[in-house]
């Protein structure tokens, strides 16, 4: 597509840096960090260009493509669509950003009209993602079906969502913690967690690939956050998970330069694990670790194994790593009980995203 201003191409998914589509890949990265931080006010959720590749080559479980805008030679805007192997799914998650200075030209809404036009070519109906926003104020408060949470239209990404008739579905909180965290507010909510759990559950914690004895109980846990954590309104097909697909999962966390420490909680009379606390460390040691998952499977809640999880990774997070500067989550706004648990042990609110649907005529 073109115009008198810029154009949009359709972009290779590199396959190594050596490749011809590395560098556009890259300074769409650059791109991306830059809107992102400008909304969140710090760089504390910049991912690299390495990080994030290995996600964009997955064409065994969720494919990508990537779309970016030019002006005069640089890239100006990206959209991105991705879908699930599952068949029957009838959404895609999409993404789509401009930079700053090249807005209000059209970019978006021409990124847009690409993204759901592909859609309808897969033959999916439903159009979902994410968008960071600022607090604003001044506007019309959205605030979604949950009732947890707000967005307001004077934010300019508000604005143009709700305009186009995507429906705010949720909101989700970004929370950090800076470290070192509190050893004794750790140590004593260690305890107290111990304590509750009694002797029936055991932790274990490895860094780097899932050992194989565990391969199969980490699939079933990686089914089951699909599945529970909170969707609001939003079309979610439970994944498909199996020892490949894990494996495939830390394979990719190497290859972006990031360590995957694991902590796990074990059912000792059944000997199955059922609670998971996962810390994505980047090979920079001065960037911020990434929080993945956190489960407790149900017929284990009430025992405050998500506290025992949360505490003992972000200790060995302090044996292990101690030069890490800072810990960032996300949750969804209504999932109050792991909100308690982050704030109880220092995690403050930082950033919102909006999370976003349209069903496509």
């Amino acid at each position: 597509m073109t115009t008198a201003t810029f154009t949009i191409e359709e972009l290779e998914i590199p396959t190594d840096p050596e490749h011809p589509s590395y560098p556009a890949f890259d300074a769409s990265v650059a791109m991306r960090n830059a809107i992102e931080a400008e909304a969140v006010g710090s760089w504390a959720l910049a991912v690299t260009t390495d990080e994030l590749l290995p996600v964009y080559q997955d064409t065994t479980y969720e494919p990508h493509r990537l779309w970016l805008a030019w002006v005069d030679g640089e890239v100006a805007g990206r959209g991105m669509l991705s879908w699930t192997i599952v068949e029957e799914s009838p959404a895609v998650w999409a993404f789509f950003e401009v930079a700053l200075d090249h807005r209000n030209k059209g970019i978006g809404a021409a990124l847009l009209e690409i993204i759901e036009r592909e859609t309808k070519a897969l033959g999916k109906t439903i159009v979902q993602g994410s968008a960071t926003h600022t607090r604003a104020t001044g506007g019309e408060d959205l605030v979604p079906p949950t009732g947890f949470g707000r967005v307001n239209t004077a934010d300019p990404g508000v604005s143009f969502l709700h305009r186009r008739g995507y429906a705010l579905e949720q909101i989700a909180r970004c929370s950090t913690i800076t470290l070192p965290a509190d050893a004794d507010l750790l140590a004593r909510s260690r305890a107290a967690a111990e304590a509750k759990a009694g002797p029936d559950y055991r932790v274990h914690t490895w860094e780097g690939p899932t050992p194989a004895e565990w391969l199969s109980d980490i699939a079933r846990l990686k089914e089951q956050m699909s599945e529970d954590e909170p969707q609001a309104g939003l079309e979610v097909t439970p994944e498909v998970w199996d020892d490949a697909r894990v494996m495939k999962h830390d394979e990719d966390a190497a290859a972006g330069g990031r360590v995957l420490l694991t902590s796990v909680v074990e059912h000792v009379p059944t000997g199955r694990l059922v609670g998971i606390n996962e810390l994505s460390v980047p090979a920079d040691l001065s960037r911020a670790v990434g929080q993945e998952d956190t489960l407790v499977v149900r017929d284990h809640r009430g025992k405050r194994l998500g506290m025992l999880l949360k505490a003992v990774n972000l200790q060995e997070l302090a044996i292990r790593f101690p030069e890490a500067p800072l810990v960032y989550t996300f949750n969804a706004e209504e999932n109050r009980f792991m909100l308690d648990v982050n704030e109880s042990v220092g995690f403050v609110p930082t950033a919102y995203d909006g999370i976003w649907k349209k069903t496509l005529a």
